[in-house]
C-alpha cells in the first residue's frame, strides 16, 4: 500500500535519512507555533543579518508554521546577535528556558548546504543578491529577496531564469504591493477612474556614484574579502559596513559597484507601483532619456502606449519626498506610504465594483510569500514583476551615465542599436564569484 509523504518527509528521505537527522535543527513543538503539524513546518536561514535583516528575522519568527534555523555573514557581531535574536525567541519551547537550534555560518554557501532549510531570506547589500539568489534556487531552496531584485540587468535575468529552472517560489521584497492604498491607487488607474493616462511622475533619489572613501583598516570582526565579494577589491570604510552599534543603513547604496542610489534604493518601491498601475509587468518603457539641462528637465520614460513617466526630486501637492503621482485626462492620484491624495477628492471614497479590475490583494507581504511556498504558487512580488520593475530602474542610471537617449527593448531585454549600453547591461565578477 502506497502513502503520501509531505515535503518535510521528502527533504529527508531525498537526503538520506541518516544524513538529514545528523543535520537537523532542534524542532520545537508545534504548539509553540499555534498548530497541529510540525512536519510541514518551513525552516528558514537567513542570509545577511544586517539592520534590514533584523526585521525581517522577527516578522518571519513570528509567523505561524515557520522557524529560523540558521543564518550567515561576514560580520562576526551581526552573526551573533541575530543567533541571540532566534535563540531567545524560541527558548520558550523548552523547559529550562534554552534552545540552541540556530547555526551561523561565515559562508552562505555552507547554509545553502542544509538539506532540512527549506527557504532562504536573502538580506545583502544589493551585490550579492544574484549570486546569493541563483545559488540558493540551484540549492533547492524557496527565496525572499531584498528589494531591488539585481544590481544589474545581467544578473536580474538570471535570477528570474533560475527560479524558474528549479521551480521555486520567489518573492522580492518590494512590500508596497502588500499595502492597501497602493493596491487601491492602481486599481483607480487600473479602472479608469481618473481617464486615460498621460504621465506618471516618480519621486525617488537620483543614481549612484564612484566610491572614493578613504581606506581604513579592517575590524577583526569583519571578513572584507568576503563582504566585497563579486564586486571589485577597494579599501574597508565603515560608511560601506558600519559597526553593530550605528543603527542605521549603511551607506553602500549610494556607490555603483554595491547599488544603484536612490534608483534602485526606493526606486524598487516606486517605479514598481507605477508599473503596477498602468499594467507594465513583465513588460517596461521603450526608450529613456536623461536630463539635457534644456529641453529635458527629468529623467524621462516613453511607453509604447504614449505614456511617458519622469523621475523628479519633487511634484506638486507632496514636496520633497518619495511618491508617485498618476496624471490622467480625467483626474489624478497621489500615493505614497500613508498618504493617498485624489484629484477629484471623491476619488478617493470610491468603491471599486465586483465586474471591474482587481488586483493581487496581499495584506501581509511576509506571509504572501510562506503561503505561495505552501501552495507552490506565485506571490505578489515574483522574481519577474521584481525584474521588470529594477530593469526600468537599472536602464535609467545606464542613460545617467552615458547622458544620452537610450532605445530599450522591453521583450529582449536589450538597448537597440547600442554597444555601448548593451556592456553595461553587466559587469565582470570577481574571480572566483561567477553565475
Amino acid at each position: 500500500m502506497s502513502k503520501s509523504i509531505n515535503r518535510r518527509e521528502f527533504l529527508r528521505h531525498s537526503a538520506g535519512v541518516a544524513g538529514a537527522i545528523a543535520a537537523a535543527p532542534y524542532i520545537v513543538p508545534a504548539s509553540v507555533f499555534g498548530q497541529d503539524a510540525p512536519s510541514e513546518r518551513i525552516t528558514i536561514g537567513m542570509i545577511g543579518t544586517g539592520k534590514q535583516s533584523q526585521h525581517l528575522q522577527r516578522m518571519f519568527m513570528g509567523a505561524r508554521g515557520t522557524q529560523v534555523v540558521a543564518g550567515a555573514d561576514v560580520d562576526k557581531l551581526k552573526l551573533a546577535r541575530s543567533e541571540k535574536m532566534a535563540n531567545d525567541h524560541y527558548a520558550k519551547a523548552k523547559a529550562d528556558g534554552t534552545w540552541k537550534g540556530f547555526t551561523a555560518y561565515g559562508d552562505f554557501q555552507e547554509l545553502l548546504a542544509r538539506k532540512d532549510i527549506d527557504a532562504v531570506v536573502i538580506a545583502t547589500p544589493d551585490h550579492w543578491h544574484g549570486l546569493n539568489a541563483v545559488y540558493a534556487a540551484r540549492a533547492g531552496k524557496d527565496i525572499f529577496c531584498e528589494k531591488p531584485l539585481g544590481h544589474n540587468i545581467v544578473e536580474s535575468l538570471a535570477m528570474v531564469r533560475e527560479t524558474r529552472r528549479y521551480n521555486r517560489v520567489f518573492q522580492t521584497g518590494s512590500m508596497q504591493r502588500s499595502d492597501n492604498r497602493f493596491r487601491f491607487a492602481c486599481e483607480l488607474v487600473r479602472n479608469g477612474y481618473i481617464g486615460d493616462i498621460k504621465h506618471i511622475v516618480v519621486n525617488v533619489g537620483g543614481p549612484p556614484i564612484d566610491c572614493d572613501l578613504a581606506g581604513e583598516e579592517v575590524p577583526e570582526y569583519l571578513d572584507w574579502n568576503g563582504w566585497v565579494g563579486p564586486a571589485p577589491m577597494r579599501p574597508y570604510h565603515p560608511e560601506l559596513s558600519p559597526h553593530i552599534s550605528r543603527d542605521v543603513f549603511p551607506n553602500w547604496r549610494r556607490y555603483k559597484d554595491y547599488g544603484g542610489g536612490g534608483m534602485t534604493d526606493w526606486g524598487a518601491h516606486h517605479f514598481d507601483i507605477a508599473q503596477w498601475g498602468i499594467g507594465m509587468d513583465g513588460d517596461g518603457p521603450v526608450e529613456v532619456i536623461p536630463p539635457d539641462g534644456k529641453d529635458i528637465k527629468a529623467l524621462t520614460y516613453l511607453y509604447a502606449s504614449g505614456i511617458t513617466m519622469t523621475r523628479e526630486g519633487r511634484y506638486e501637492g507632496h514636496g520633497n519626498v518619495n511618491g508617485v503621482l498618476f496624471v490622467g485626462s480625467k483626474g489624478k492620484v497621489e500615493v505614497n506610504r500613508g498618504y493617498l491624495k485624489t484629484w477629484p477628492d471623491e476619488l478617493k471614497d470610491q468603491k471599486i465594483g465586483t465586474n471591474e479590475v482587481h488586483l493581487y490583494d496581499s495584506r501581509n507581504h511576509y506571509t504572501d510569500w510562506l503561503d505561495a511556498i505552501r501552495t507552490r504558487s506565485k506571490p505578489i512580488c515574483d522574481v519577474e514583476i521584481g525584474c521588470s520593475t529594477v530593469l526600468v530602474c537599472l536602464i535609467g542610471n545606464i542613460a545617467y551615465e552615458l547622458k544620452r537617449p537610450l532605445k530599450w527593448n522591453p521583450k529582449t531585454n536589450q538597448f537597440v542599436g547600442d554597444n555601448e549600453a548593451n556592456r553595461l547591461r553587466g559587469r565582470t565578477m570577481r574571480s572566483p564569484w561567477r553565475i
